[in-house]
């Protein structure tokens, strides 16, 4: 029998959802909240009302449903030698089934793996649909892991294919083949194959491997999937050890990305967004596949070279409706318009500088709840505002987000001076995404918002202060980690809340703030447990020569500091040692000409060192006790990277790494 969900409308800004047929609820029998076997289904975390008490679908049955009325739209978009070649909601579809009928002649097992190692496209989100659909396990590996990083991750997922964007990823593979049992094939998704090779296809050949298979026997294993099972699997990017496989269920994915839309107030069919952030990660994956899928979305593809340049161009082109991005691309934006803006004549800098005064003023009033602007808004707007829009693409933006690492105060305040509100998210791999938003209709500048509608947090053990270890409950929340029951009762609590292991509190309106990271806190000789990035932050805001600052000092008597300088990145994305046009022009505002990072500490630099000692007193100035002053630092010769494996894929800095690698200088700080 039909089974109609039809989300309530209290719940969606006078838009009405789609009532979804789904062909009725499917749940497997299950006892725990929690499980670690592949196979295993969980008990849901449902509510008797509300968002939280609505029915459980699979995958398919909202992908399903989205076809049945929106079927001709526009769903993926990607370039083709330079031309843009769309495919709607029915043809994307056609080729998920296609895929998954292709998985299936080549022998995918039910809850086995089919690992995909490249650069977001068609044919990963193709790929990923088709894997569930064929009742495999979708697992994204990150294109910067090496052969055996990506040979732990497709062993531990046993994954029976493997899908590669380019020759590049496929000799990862060739090289650790002989390790992996399970694998049956690999793909590759782009270009021809160098070599003929056994088992190893185009795009192409894969694609049409499956027409002999009865699309009746792959309706047979749809029908057999349950809400309630495992179908992707999301590997946590390992700062410590091997990376744990987050287990996400259907509903995990079905449900989180309706919440999040209706958070957000889209609009069904009306959207656009550009995908270029690594889909292997739990943020870009859920914003770019399970959000657009369930609201009729057109996803974009970026060029492979997005973040190093070209993303500006596809933004200016494609106009996006809403835009995710980690801190350091909108931290890249700042710098590239702070740039653009230091060679502009005197009477345009005026403009400018007047502008944003405006700019941040009702930026903050909006924020406050005052719909009233300054005096001179409307000139301001004309004349500044909407040109910064245009100029970066987000002319009919409504929405922008940052998630995924810590931002900074500087930053966000920078494009709320341009009138461009940059809306935080805070959640994890673990929580489906996000767990509390901040959108338009509620937000407050350094919070992460309010908790997800239809979920709870807890804050363990509160401090006097309030802050707590923020605490995770609804239908977001993870199944458990691959194999690894010992890091799940780690991760989930007898009762079932997820354990985030961030510290944070809420303010009186219930928006929540992270205060810091339980294992980031530095714990010094004389028992003071420090938070280190607000100290970090407020230095790199305070000079802005600064690229990164990791600060040190766990079991030590006194605090320390690794700071590198801005610097231009090469084609690959690494860190050079020429400085950036706004570090240079910082130098000669010091009366330093120098050009290079090399050069200010080779010679260590007297003005420049002087001014970072400068800003750090500053900082030290602020500290609520002795204990979190910082007493030494040193420049390192370059800065971090994800190549470099300081920072993680979204950027995210990689504290036991960094202290491994800088030991020596670690050791200096404290005579040892």
């Amino acid at each position: 029998m039909k089974y109609l969900i039809s989300v309530l409308l209290q719940y969606c800004s006078n838009e009405p959802a789609i009532p979804l047929t789904t062909g009725g609820v499917r749940l497997a029998p299950a006892q725990d909240l929690w499980s670690t076997a592949r196979d295993k289904p969980v008990k849901l975390r449902m509510e008797t009302s509300g968002l939280g008490s609505e029915p459980p679908m699979t995958i398919h049955q909202m992908f399903q449903a989205t076809v049945q009325k929106y079927g001709g739209y526009p769903a993926l978009r990607g370039k083709k030698e330079g031309t843009w070649v769309t495919l709607t909601y029915k043809e994307y579809y056609q080729h998920a089934r296609a895929a998954a009928r292709s998985f299936l002649k080549l022998g995918l097992e039910r809850f086995h793996g089919v690992g995909i190692l490249g650069f977001n496209s068609p044919e990963w989100f193709i790929a990923d649909v088709g894997c569930i659909l064929a009742g495999g396990l979708a697992t994204g590996i990150y294109t910067t892991n090496s052969p055996e990083a990506c040979q732990y991750v497709a062993g531990n997922c046993e994954a029976n294919v493997l899908v590669v964007e380019n020759n590049k990823q496929l000799v990862k593979i060739l090289q650790v083949r002989d390790q992996l049992p399970h694998l049956k094939a690999i793909v590759q998704y782009k270009g021809e194959l160098e070599q003929k090779l056994p088992n190893v296809y185009t795009w192409a050949e894969f694609m049409k491997l499956g027409e002999c298979i009865p699309e009746a026997e792959l309706d047979a294993v749809i029908d057999s999937q349950k809400a309630n099972e495992c179908c992707t699997l999301i590997y946590t990017s390992g700062t410590t050890g091997n990376p744990k496989g987050v287990m996400l269920s259907h509903d995990n994915i079905t449900w989180t990305a309706t919440a999040a839309g209706l958070m957000t107030s889209l609009k069904m069919a009306e959207e656009e967004i550009v995908s270029y952030l690594p889909l292997s990660h739990v943020a870009a994956q859920v914003h770019d596949m399970w959000i657009c899928m369930r609201f009729a979305v057109i996803t974009n593809f970026a060029e492979p070279d997005a973040l190093k340049g070209s993303l500006a161009n596809t933004l200016r082109e494609v106009r996006p409706t809403s835009f995710l991005g980690v801190p350091r691309v909108w931290e890249k934006m700042q710098e590239a318009m702070k740039s653009a803006g230091a060679k502009s004549s005197i009477t345009k800098k005026k403009i400018a500088d007047w502008a944003k005064g405006i700019g941040l003023q009702a930026s903050y009033n909006a924020m406050n709840g005052d719909s009233s602007v300054p005096w001179g808004f409307t000139l301001a707007n004309a004349l500044v505002f909407k040109n910064v829009r245009k100029a970066l693409g987000l002319d009919r933006c409504r929405a922008c987000y940052t998630g995924a690492a810590p931002i900074t105060k500087d930053t966000l305040e920078y494009f709320m001076s341009l009138y461009i509100t940059v809306f935080e998210l805070y959640g994890m791999s673990e929580s489906t995404g996000p767990h509390s938003i901040s959108c338009a209709e509620g937000y407050h500048i350094m919070s992460c918002g309010k908790v997800l509608t239809g979920c709870k947090t807890k804050l363990d053990k509160p401090d006097t202060d309030g802050n707590g270890e923020i605490c995770f409950w609804g239908r977001h929340v993870f199944m458990g980690y691959l194999n690894m029951p010992d890091k799940t009762e780690e991760a989930l609590d007898a009762d079932g809340w997820l354990h985030s292991g961030d510290l944070g509190k809420h303010d009186k309106d219930d928006f929540l703030y992270i205060t810091g990271r339980i294992k980031e806190l530095i714990i010094t000789a004389g028992g003071e447990n420090v938070p280190p990035v607000p100290i970090e932050d407020a230095l790199k805001e305070d000079v802005s020569i600064i690229s990164n600052a990791m600060l040190v000092g766990d079991k030590k008597k006194f605090l320390s500091m690794l700071l590198t300088l801005k610097c231009n990145v090469d084609d690959n994305g690494d860190p050079t040692d020429e400085l950036t046009p706004l570090a240079v022009e910082f130098c000669r505002q010091h009366g330093v000409i120098a050009s290079k990072v090399s050069e200010i500490i080779n010679k260590k630099e007297p003005a420049i060192y002087k001014v970072i000692q400068e800003g750090i007193d500053r900082v030290n100035a602020n500290a609520t006790s002795n204990a979190q002053r910082v007493q030494k630092w040193t420049i390192l010769p370059r800065d971090f990277s994800i190549s470099g494996g300081e920072l993680g894929p979204t950027m995210k800095l990689k504290r036991p790494v960094v202290s491994k690698m800088y030991q020596e200088e670690i050791n200096k700080f404290y005579g040892e």
